[in-house]
C-alpha cells in the first residue's frame, strides 16, 4: 500500500522542493547612530541596570541598538532595525554575537524590548515594530520611552489577547514581571548629563545602581568610615590629653599638699 504524501502547491516531480536555506550574508552595522547622545546613554544605562537585577544568573543575553533577524524574508530585504534594548533568557550568555539571529538561537526572541523612542520613531516604535514583537516575537514584556519626556513611559505585557497596557503603580512606574522589577523615571546625572532617565528598581523600590553609582557609593561608605575614624581618633586624643592634664593637676595638687606640710613642720610648735 503507496502512503500518501502531500506536496507543496507547485511541486514538480524530479524537482527540489526543500525549503531554502537562510540566509547567510547578514549585516549588522547599518552605519546609523542612535538618535541622540541622551538616547546611547539611555541604552547603556538599561542595560547595565539589567546586569544589576540579573545578578546571580549567568542564563541571558542583553543588547542593545543590534539588529534581531527572525525571517528569511526579513533578512533579504534588510527592512527591520533591532530594539534599542533588549533581554533575552535562558539562554547561552558566552556565544560570540554580532546580532540576534533567532534561527541560531534556537528559535530564541527577545522576552523584553525598550525602544528609546523619538519624534522621528514613534510611529514605528508604536505601530509597526509594536505590532512585530506581539504577533511574531510573542516578547511578554515591551516598554517605549521618550528620553526627552519624563511622563511618555508606556508598557505592555503579553496576554492571551496580545498586548495589554500595564498600569502604573503609585509611583507612576510600570512593573515588568519578565524581570521581577519596576521600571520608572528618576532625575538624575549620569555620565556628566542631567535627565529623567529610565530606570530600573528591586520591588522594595530600591535603585539597581549603575556600577559607577556603586563604586560612588562605596567611595562616599569609605570616606565616612574614614571620616568618623578620624573623628574616633581625635576624641580618643582629646581624652587622653584631658587625663593628662588632669594627671597633672592631681601631681601639681599633691606637691603643694607636700609642701604646706613640710612648711607647717618648720614652724615653731610644728612636729
Amino acid at each position: 500500500m503507496s502512503e500518501n504524501v502531500t506536496q507543496p502547491q507547485g511541486f514538480e516531480p524530479g524537482v527540489d522542493w526543500t525549503p531554502p536555506m537562510p540566509p547567510t550574508d547578514l549585516i549588522f552595522d547599518d552605519g546609523e547612530p542612535l538618535e541622540t547622545h541622551r538616547h546611547r546613554i539611555a541604552m547603556n544605562v538599561l542595560i547595565a541596570s539589567a546586569h544589576g537585577a540579573l545578578t546571580g544568573r549567568e542564563d541571558y543575553f542583553t543588547g542593545g541598538n543590534m539588529f534581531v533577524y527572525f525571517s528569511s524574508e526579513q533578512a533579504r530585504n534588510r527592512d527591520f532595525r533591532g530594539p534599542d534594548f533588549f533581554v533575552v533568557l535562558d539562554v547561552d550568555p558566552n556565544r560570540e554575537r554580532q546580532g540576534w539571529v533567532v534561527w541560531e538561537e534556537g528559535g530564541r526572541y527577545p522576552d523584553v524590548i525598550v525602544e528609546l523612542t523619538s519624534g522621528s520613531t514613534a510611529r514605528e516604535d508604536y505601530g509597526r515594530k509594536k505590532e512585530i514583537y506581539e504577533r511574531v516575537f510573542r516578547t511578554r514584556d515591551y516598554f517605549v520611552y521618550h528620553p526627552f519626556d519624563s511622563q511618555s513611559l508606556q508598557g505592555w505585557h503579553l496576554g492571551g489577547r496580545g498586548y495589554e497596557e500595564l498600569p502604573r503603580g503609585d509611583r507612576g512606574w510600570l512593573w515588568c514581571d519578565t524581570l521581577g522589577v519596576w521600571l520608572g523615571v528618576e532625575e538624575g546625572t549620569v555620565q556628566r548629563e542631567t535627565a529623567p532617565w529610565l530606570r530600573l528598581f528591586r520591588p522594595d523600590g530600591s535603585l539597581i545602581l549603575l556600577p559607577e553609582e556603586e563604586a560612588q557609593r562605596e567611595h562616599q561608605r569609605a570616606e565616612a568610615e574614614r571620616q568618623r575614624a578620624e573623628a574616633e581618633r581625635q576624641r580618643a586624643e582629646a581624652e587622653h590629653r584631658r587625663a593628662e592634664m588632669e594627671r597633672q593637676r592631681a601631681e601639681a595638687a599633691l606637691a603643694e599638699v607636700e609642701r604646706l606640710k613640710a612648711q607647717l613642720g618648720q614652724e615653731p610648735g610644728g612636729g
